[in-house]
């Protein structure tokens, strides 16, 4: 057997419906959607964790956030943790990330740091685009100096706090961070946070592609602020983009200076374009692909870690209660010598700590026993597979469930919510305390739990006693 590649796209902070191939007739995603058609589409996919650094080391360990200790931010990942590059290079394979990770805080240190390896042969880290001398400034620097002055989208908060108590300064010029609206970036549109990762992801293939390889295409965007070239926002019309179907009680608080019609365009305008930009380099990474001849036994797979209200619940950005805005991501499978039935959506539920042992299961891996997610590489061969009952979500403090047509959460103060999105798919409508609901509340309740025991992980005997 010829050991596939692994090419995974990972985008930040992009819901499940911004994408063309999931129902969305505004966006411009013609790649993502080839992608789509000649592979295996996960209708329901759902995330662990909604922020950041605990989506994603669940997402690469396949170990649910609470099995690993980390449910929120700022908890560097321990070395110890075994992820998918750990893996798979032990069977032959060169590996690499380019742009994010976030297996580290990045507000509290210094960038040009040696950055632990995870398991990686090369790191090209980027966290944040442009306001931290890393390896995306130092791209730039090499490239085209003259740039330099219009790569950061602005200084993180915790980041600036953390140098003034430092008593460190940086000669970075920063933005106002997260304006409301679209913004073109200001400087040429070969030097985006976006055009570094595709660059850097097209120069290790090409460098490794007579050999097995791993390589994560770490894309910043659509995470806010949301900044595009202009080429890309040309492709919008914003006075033809829709705004969300806000319930009374919260259509009633909008005004002209609070989610209003106008602002709410201008943010889908700006983020839909930065998707659109990632879908322009999918583009370039699948064309190199068949340049090289390896796309027929190259395993794709795109997927974000977590959605963006983008408006909705009259927010931005992600977060708790993880409603499936933020909880369902898009998560597509390409791979054109093993996927039987390419084409095909699949409208069961299916974990992010599921990917990593389908992958292991289809190139002959053994799966470590402390992996927690469901190998469904019986949907990818197209055999018989009717997906999970429920999906988890995890954080300091709650927890939610999802199935076909409830949505629970638990916190842990008592506070309980229940969400019927067979009546209510935005999540607006909490029945928890309506009586016709009450043995919906109870079976939802005994699912947590035996979720749960089931989650729970504790650390590995040497013997029976």
């Amino acid at each position: 057997m010829k050991q596939p590649n692994i090419l995974l796209i990972y985008t930040d902070q992009q819901r499940w419906d911004a994408l063309g191939a999931n129902g969305n007739t505004e966006i411009h995603t013609p790649n993502l959607d080839k992608l789509a058609k000649n592979g295996v589409n996960l209708d329901h996919y759902f995330v662990q964790n909604p922020l950041c650094m605990p989506s994603r080391v669940s997402f690469l360990s396949g170990r649910y956030p609470s099995a690993l200790g980390i449910t929120h931010m700022g908890v560097p990942v321990p070395e110890s943790v075994v992820t998918l590059p750990q893996v798979v290079r032990n069977y032959g394979y060169v590996t690499g990330n380019m742009g994010k990770l976030h297996f580290l805080p990045h507000a509290n240190r210094d960038h040009r740091d040696v950055h632990p390896s995870y398991g990686f042969h090369h790191l090209a880290i980027s966290d944040e685009p442009g306001c931290y001398e890393d390896a995306y400034r130092a791209w730039v620097r090499a490239k085209a100096p003259d740039q330099l002055e219009h790569l950061s989208l602005g200084m993180p908060p915790a980041a600036e706090t953390w140098q003034q108590v430092m008593g460190l300064s940086d000669t970075i010029q920063h933005p106002e961070r997260e304006p409301k609206r679209a913004v073109a970036f200001p400087g040429r549109s070969d030097v985006t946070h976006s055009a570094f990762v595709a660059d850097q992801t097209q120069a290790f293939i090409e460098q490794h592609h007579k050999e097995p390889w791993l390589c994560i295409a770490g894309f910043y965007s659509p995470h806010t602020p949301w900044v595009a070239p202009q080429e890309f926002l040309d492709l919008y019309d914003p006075d033809t983009l829709s705004i969300p179907d806000y319930p009374g009680h919260l259509d009633e608080q909008r005004s002209a200076s609070y989610y209003s019609d106008q602002e709410l365009r201008s943010v889908k305008h700006g983020y839909y374009a930065m998707i659109s930009e990632v879908d322009h380099y999918v583009g370039e990474l699948v064309a190199q692909l068949e340049r090289l001849d390896i796309l027929d036994n190259t395993m794709i797979v795109f997927t974000s870690d977590h959605g963006e209200y983008l408006g909705d619940h009259l927010r931005y950005q992600k977060g708790y209660p993880g409603e499936d805005c933020i909880s369902r991501v898009p998560c597509i499978l390409q791979w054109n010598e093993g996927i039987k039935g390419a084409g095909r959506t699949f409208e069961g539920i299916v974990e992010a700590v599921d990917v990593l042992p389908t992958l292991l299961e289809c190139i002959g891996i053994p799966i470590p026993g402390a992996m927690q997610g469901e190998s469904f590489r019986r949907l990818l061969h197209n055999e018989p597979f009717a997906g999970k009952e429920i999906a988890l979500m995890e954080f300091h403090g709650w927890k939610n469930i999802r199935t076909k047509d409830f949505r629970y959460l638990c916190e842990s103060d008592g506070r309980e919510a229940l969400y019927d999105l067979r009546k209510d798919p935005m999540q607006y409508d909490n029945v928890v305390s309506k009586p016709e609901y009450q043995d919906v509340l109870q079976d939802m309740r005994k699912r947590m739990l035996v979720k749960m025991l089931n989650v729970e992980q504790p650390r590995p005997r040497t013997w029976a006693y």
